[in-house]
């Protein structure tokens, strides 16, 4: 299941993971993934406060999920972004007339995204301080081999509303600022 963050300028990608659970190691992580760091940070960056260079959150990525894969560290994280590029979130919600600071049905949020990539999509929703429900994560499923969506067979509980907001980077920046 590929899982990413969404807002109004930024995709960040949460997650690639899969069910059996190994151990990997931090060290071997930058190694393997050196050619790949520069996209990472363009297209992977970690959010936290304060912001670092990402490799401590790309090694948790891998702790907790890529060794869960068959694929290996370099195929696990090149994957992750050419799935990121394919699913191209932001313009496909473009594309069907979803602006962020505004509120849409969650439906036809669900049904942008799965007309853009041809797949059904989870959203996940969290509340902003006014207690409006806002689009924060979407789930997509993937092959074995991390290259195609495919129909998810089964979804994470959904906690949206039935109105939901795409909020604006700059919303989500504001809320945080206590971090």
């Amino acid at each position: 299941m590929l899982l990413m963050q969404i807002n109004s300028s930024l995709i960040i990608i949460h997650l690639l993971s899969y069910v059996n659970i190994f151990t990997g190691e931090y060290e071997y992580c930058i190694i393997q993934i050196s050619d790949l760091v520069s996209r990472m940070q363009k297209d992977w960056p970690t959010l936290a406060c304060p912001s670092g260079d990402g490799f401590k959150f790309w090694s948790h990525e891998w702790d907790k999920h890529g060794t869960c894969t068959t694929l290996d560290q370099h195929t696990y994280f090149q994957s992750a972004l050419d799935l990121k590029k394919k699913a191209n979130l932001l313009q496909v919600l473009k594309n069907a007339g979803i602006q962020p600071g505004k509120f849409y049905s969650l439906e036809s949020v669900k049904q942008a995204i799965e007309e853009g990539i041809g797949y059904a999509p989870s959203i996940e929703c969290n509340v902003d301080s006014s207690g409006n429900n806002q689009l924060f994560q979407v789930y997509l499923c993937v092959d074995t081999s991390a290259s195609n969506f495919i129909q998810c067979p089964v979804f994470p509980h959904e906690r949206c509303g039935s109105e939901i907001e795409f909020p604006s980077f700059s919303d989500q920046l504001d809320s945080h600022d206590e971090l």
